[in-house]
């Protein structure tokens, strides 16, 4: 009789102690970060939190925001281990600043459009849900809102707020290895500008989001593909919209001579000039870009009064043209875990 008691109090305290090995186990791979204005969190600024995430750390981060204006410029540097950014609500969660291109820095010189980012995200699997990020500045040229060059970068639910260059999907625009990936998927985004608000070298699919081009816009993109991608921005099931004049703004135009745009089962408003696109003055890149539409819907949707020299993809031509076959890569990125 001792001998069973004996083993049986000897199991029941094994399986407490593997259940509470799990459990600390558990924890120890669930890292959340709050940040809060009120002093609540464990952080009251956004970049003290991003600075607090292990470097090279293969457990992701979550770093919950909760609703407030948080008013700074914020760098994720490329060390960094996988992160998620999430708010409570896009429309109360506001990441802003107001730097601008033309802005003097402390040697007096302007700190350029890479350098008004209100933040920068060098870092590789970072994800966002429910945030407005803000470049503040208002109409004083290029002021960038957000920058990306990692890869495997995603949004959710989130606001890109500006005007001239909000997004600039920069990727490898300054790197000599035009060949590193830089991913980025948008889902049910709202993005807006005046002049070349999607910019950059990176691929990127826009899915289900909408683009609003603010009064007095004139580009929608200005896309600067390397010739060695296949894909460069990607629009699929989205408006292309806004409150600028009729037949005054241009679906993109080539940054670098090989830019690919391609607009997917999107419906297009009055906006958008009829002929689509433009050259930038650069006759040679009528030859070299891609610029194309499938299934365009709406007042700024006739093809028949496009560019001769853009493309109105056909059934076959737009199979290609799937979220997964455009960012799966060669580590076949899965896009719905960087979302969950």
């Amino acid at each position: 009789m001792k001998t069973s008691a004996f083993l049986k109090n000897f199991t029941s305290l094994s399986i407490f102690s593997i259940i509470l090995l799990s459990l600390l186990s558990f924890k120890t791979a669930d890292k959340t970060i709050v940040v809060s204005k009120d002093g609540k969190g464990n952080f009251t600024t956004v970049q003290q939190a991003i600075d607090a995430v292990e470097n090279s750390s293969s457990t992701r981060t979550k770093i919950l925001i909760k609703s407030g204006t948080y008013k700074e410029k914020i760098t994720i540097p490329e060390t960094k281990g996988a992160i998620l950014l999430e708010g409570e609500n896009p429309q109360n969660t506001i990441i802003t600043f107001d730097d601008f291109a033309s802005k003097k820095n402390s040697e007096g010189k302007d700190i350029g459009t890479t350098g008004s980012s209100t933040i920068f995200i060098y870092s590789n699997d970072f994800t966002a849900k429910n945030i407005s990020f803000e470049n503040s500045s208002g109409r004083v040229g290029q002021a960038v809102a957000v920058l990306t060059t990692g890869d495997r970068i995603a949004f959710e639910n989130c606001r890109f707020l500006g005007n001239q260059d909000t997004l600039y999907l920069k990727g490898v625009q300054d790197s000599p290895d035009k060949t590193r990936s830089s991913r980025n998927y948008f889902k049910n985004c709202y993005i807006e500008g005046t002049t070349d608000y999607i910019f950059g070298a990176g691929t990127a699919v826009f899915d289900n989001c909408t683009i609003y081009s603010k009064e007095t816009a004139s580009y929608v993109t200005a896309a600067s593909t390397p010739q060695e991608n296949e894909f460069g921005f990607v629009f699929i099931n989205s408006k292309i919209i806004g409150n600028a004049k009729e037949n005054s703004v241009y679906l993109g135009r080539p940054w670098r001579p090989f830019a690919k745009t391609v607009y997917i089962d999107c419906e297009i408003n009055s906006t958008i000039k009829p002929e689509g696109w433009h050259n930038w003055s650069k006759p040679d890149a009528e030859k070299t870009t891609l610029y194309a539409e499938f299934n365009s819907k709406g007042l700024g949707a006739n093809a028949a009064k496009r560019v001769s020299w853009s493309h109105q993809l056909t059934k076959k031509g737009r199979k290609k043209y799937t979220i997964n076959n455009i960012l799966k890569g060669k580590d076949n990125w899965n896009i719905k875990k960087s979302l969950k």
